[in-house]
C-alpha cells in the first residue's frame, strides 16, 4: 500500500485575528512576538506529527486510529492570504484554516480570504478565535472546547452562542452552510466552525482532530505519495550560516536524494545545481525560524524546484520592490486586489535605476515606489532628490504600504485636477449688466454676471453670433482685484478693443472664446458641471456654423 504524506494546511485570515498565535500555541513557540507589527510577512511551515496531535487531543481520540502521519501547516501573511501560496506553495494546500476573531467578526481580509478559498475550491474549516474574551468565559488552559463549554456559566454560553449565530449568518451570506463542528452530521455539506482561544489553547485539540479527521476521510487518495521525478515548491531562499545558500522548500512528489541535480527557476532563465545536503526542521519547529538545528536526512520524498516570480505587469504602473520573492508576490497580490497596476516588480535594495524607471512612467499617479522591508541605497536617495514628483513608500507591513500609496494617490489626483483646471480655459457664459457701465472704451469697463462656468483675466470673449471681441484685462469686485470669477458672481471686467453701444450693449450674452484644443479636451470631461457642459455645447453650436467639425 502506498504511503501517505502529511496534508498541507494553509492558515489565513484577517490581520491580527490570531493566525501565528494559533500556530505558536500548537508548536510551543513565540514567532508572533518577533514579527514586524505583530504580522506575518513571510511564509513559514510547521510540521505537527501525528503523535503530537494525539497527545494534544487526549481522550477526544480515544478508540480511534489514523493513517495520516500528521499535519504540515503553512503560516501565510493574512493580508496576502492564499494567492501568494498559489505560486509559492498554495497549489499544494490540501486544507485551509480560516481564522476569524469571534468578537470582531468579518473584516476585509476575511471576505477576501473566503472569496479566494471559493475560487480555488479549497476545503477549509473556520477557527472562531478569542473565545477567552467572551464576557464571563472561564479559561481552561489547553482543554478541548467541548469540555470547556460544559464548565461555563449560562450567561457565557449564551453570549458565545449569540456570537456564533452571527458568524454562521455571515458565512451563509457568502454561500456557506456552517455550524459548530460538534453539531455537524455531514461535513460534505456543512462548514465546520471550531471555537478556539489561540492564547490559552482552548479548542486547539478540537481543531487538530477536525483537520486530521477530514484529511483521513476525504483526502487520503490525493495524499498518496508517488514514485519518480520529484517536484516541489520553494518557500524562501536564504543564506544559512555554516551551510551557505539553502532553499526552504515543500516537496510533494517523487524522491530526492543527496547528489541529485535539480532544476530551478530564476528571474532570468532556469538554473541547475546539485543537492549537497538534505535537511529538515525538527517536528513542531518552524522552517523560517527554527529553534533547534536541522536534522539531516539521507532521502526526502519530494524535490525543490524554484518558481519564477509570478507578478503581472502592465505598460504603465508603479514599481514594487521587496526583500524576498514571497514578499514581492504578496505585495503584488495586494496591489492587484486594490486595482493598483504594476510596471516593475523587483527584489533587493532600492537603487538609482529603480528611481529613474519609476520617475519616467507616463501616469503621474503611478510615479511611486513601494518598498517592503528594504534598504534605500545612497545613490537612490540622491536620485529621489532630483525627482520631486516621485514618491517612495517604505514599510515592513504590506497592507500599510498599500494604504499609504492610496492616500497619496488620491491627494495627488486632487492636486492634478486642480492644476488642470487652472491651466485649461473653461467654458463660461456671461450676461452684460447694462446698468453697470463704468467706461465705454479704451478699455471698456462694465458689469457682468457669470451665468455658467468661470472667467479669468487674459481670456478672450465673443458674442452669440461668434464675433470675437477683446480679451479680459482685469476683473474687479468693488475695490478688490480678482484673478477670476465663478458662476453666480457679479463683477466688473475691462476689455480692450471694443466700444459699448457699438460692438456690445446691455443685456447681451457673451461667451469665453475657448481655443479649439481646450474645447476638444473638455468635450468628454467628467470635471465639467452641468451648466459648464451646457455652455460648452452652446459655444460649439456657434462655432460649427462656420466650421462643422470645430471641437471634434
Amino acid at each position: 500500500m502506498a504511503s501517505i504524506r502529511q496534508p498541507i494546511v494553509s492558515v489565513l485570515g484577517h490581520v491580527d485575528h490570531g493566525k501565528t498565535t494559533l500556530l505558536d500555541r500548537i508548536r510551543g513557540t513565540r514567532v508572533a512576538g518577533r514579527e514586524a507589527g505583530g504580522i506575518t510577512q513571510h511564509i513559514g511551515a510547521t510540521e505537527v506529527p501525528l503523535a503530537a496531535i494525539l497527545e494534544m487531543c487526549g481522550d477526544l481520540v480515544r478508540g480511534r486510529s489514523f493513517r495520516i502521519p500528521g499535519l504540515l501547516f503553512i503560516d501565510t501573511p493574512g493580508h496576502v492570504a492564499f494567492a501568494t501560496l498559489r505560486a509559492r506553495g498554495g497549489a499544494l494546500a490540501d486544507l485551509a484554516v480560516l481564522v476569524i476573531d469571534i468578537n470582531e467578526g468579518f473584516r476585509p481580509q476575511t471576505i477576501e480570504s473566503l472569496n479566494i478559498l471559493k475560487r480555488y475550491k479549497t476545503p477549509f474549516v473556520v477557527a472562531a478565535n478569542k473565545i477567552d474574551l467572551v464576557p464571563g468565559w472561564r479559561k481552561h488552559e489547553g482543554r478541548p472546547f467541548v469540555r470547556s463549554y460544559e464548565d461555563q456559566p449560562q450567561s457565557a454560553r449564551e453570549e458565545l452562542d449569540r456570537r456564533m449565530y452571527e458568524l454562521v449568518g455571515r458565512l451563509y451570506e457568502h454561500g456557506f452552510s456552517a455550524d459548530r463542528y460538534d453539531r455537524i452530521a455531514d461535513f460534505t455539506t456543512n462548514l465546520a466552525v471550531i471555537p478556539v482561544s489561540a492564547k490559552f489553547g482552548e479548542g486547539i485539540p478540537d481543531l487538530l482532530l477536525t483537520l486530521i479527521g477530514l484529511a483521513q476521510r476525504f483526502l487520503e487518495e490525493q495524499l498518496a505519495t508517488t514514485e519518480g521525478p520529484s517536484v516541489g515548491t520553494i518557500l524562501e531562499v536564504k543564506d544559512e550560516k555554516g551551510l551557505g545558500i539553502t532553499l526552504d522548500a515543500i516537496m510533494y512528489e517523487g524522491t530526492l536524494s543527496k547528489g541529485d541535480t535539480i532544476v530551478f527557476g530564476t528571474a532570468a532563465q532556469p538554473g541547475t545545481t546539485k543537492v549537497k545536503a538534505l535537511l529538515r526542521p525538527k517536528p513542531l519547529d518552524e522552517i523560517r525560524d527554527p529553534q533547534e538545528r536541522f536534522d539531516s536526512v539521507r532521502v526526502v520524498e519530494e524535490i525543490a524546484k524554484e518558481s519564477q516570480v509570478q507578478v503581472e505587469t502592465q505598460e504603465d504602473g508603479i514599481l514594487v520592490k521587496a526583500d524576498a520573492i514571497g514578499s514581492l508576490e504578496g505585495l503584488a497580490y495586494e496591489c492587484k486586489q486594490a486595482a493598483i497596476p504594476i510596471k516593475f516588480a523587483r527584489i533587493g535594495p532600492v537603487s538609482r535605476r529603480d528611481v529613474t524607471d519609476a520617475a519616467t512612467v507616463k501616469d503621474p499617479l503611478h510615479r511611486a515606489i513601494l518598498a517592503f522591508n528594504l534598504e534605500i541605497l545612497p545613490d537612490a536617495k540622491a536620485a529621489l532628490r532630483e525627482h520631486k514628483d516621485l514618491k517612495l513608500f517604505e514599510n515592513d507591513v504590506i497592507y500599510r504600504l498599500i494604504e499609504e500609496y492610496q492616500t497619496w494617490r488620491d491627494e495627488r489626483k486632487r492636486q492634478l485636477a486642480e492644476a488642470s483646471r487652472k491651466e485649461i480655459a473653461y467654458p463660461a457664459k456671461l450676461l452684460f449688466l447694462g446698468d453697470y457701465v463704468f467706461r465705454t472704451s479704451k478699455p471698456a469697463i462694465f458689469g457682468v454676471r457669470v451665468l455658467a462656468g468661470r472667467i479669468r483675466s487674459g481670456e478672450a470673449i465673443m458674442r452669440v453670433d461668434g464675433r470675437a471681441l477683446g480679451r479680459i484685462k482685469a476683473i474687479r469686485s468693488g475695490e478688490k482685484s480678482l484673478d477670476g470669477a465663478n458662476q453666480g458672481q457679479e463683477v466688473a471686467i475691462s476689455v480692450d478693443g471694443i466700444t459699448i453701444g457699438r460692438q456690445i450693449s446691455g443685456g447681451d450674452l457673451l461667451y469665453i472664446d475657448l481655443p479649439e484644443a481646450d474645447a476638444r479636451a473638455l468635450r468628454d470631461s467628467t470635471a465639467l458641471t452641468h451648466d459648464e457642459q451646457e455652455a460648452l455645447n452652446e459655444l460649439c453650436t456657434i462655432k460649427r456654423k462656420e466650421d462643422p467639425f470645430w471641437g471634434m
